[in-house]
């Protein structure tokens, strides 16, 4: 039978024990300390003493620096902090909201609104007209919608490029804006003053 191996090792290229390859080492004990530069083979027999593993953390040093430390605990706490960076991570995603120069009042206010919650979920929004046939003379109607929606998504969101030709579509990209809310006034003390005494 093959011998056992750590797929999660073996994905992340951690090498481990017998598996390091350096001819010296700078080892690092299990409480950060410093133990110096020896052979692979004197540094796993101090962690084997100590019921630990060898964990090669920088193996592009030189030499390669060594944790004596619990392998499996290593791998469980990388695995967190690697999910816990990935749930900081916002993907900003560009939503397309389409409008014609023909567009009635109805749609442009369904459209303004998508365009609004597309902001407020923190994506961005890229705003497009196309022109078709004849109504490439009306150009001005075309930025008069798009400079619209600018001014209409107000605060929810900026403009980063400002609304431009490419072929026979103008079409403007919205981020959304980094305000914070702000904190809900207090009432002063005195608002609920007490009613004269009665004579």
């Amino acid at each position: 039978m093959p011998p056992f191996t750590d797929k999660r090792s073996v994905k992340s290229f951690i090498r481990t024990n017998e598996k390091i390859r350096a001819r010296e080492i700078r080892v690092i004990d299990e409480n950060g300390e410093q133990l110096g530069i020896m052979a692979p083979f004197d540094a796993l027999k101090i962690a084997r003493e100590r019921s630990l593993d060898l964990v090669e953390i920088s193996p592009n040093a030189v030499p390669p620096v060594c944790r004596i430390q619990d392998y499996g605990k290593y791998l469980y706490e990388k695995d967190k902090s690697d999910r816990a960076a990935r749930k900081k991570q916002k993907v900003i995603v560009i939503k397309e909201v389409k409008f014609s120069v023909t567009v009635d009042e109805h749609d442009y206010q369904t459209k303004k609104n998508q365009a609004v919650r597309f902001l407020n979920d923190g994506d961005k929004v890229k705003a497009s007209l196309r022109f078709r046939g004849r109504q490439m003379a009306h150009r001005d109607l075309g930025y008069k919608i798009i400079n619209r929606l600018i001014m209409d998504v107000g605060p929810a969101g900026i403009v980063e490029f400002m609304p431009r030709m490419e072929g026979t579509t103008l079409h403007a990209i919205i981020a959304p804006s980094k305000k914070q809310e702000a904190p809900a006034p207090k009432k002063p003390a005195t608002e609920e003053a007490a009613t004269p005494a009665e004579a």
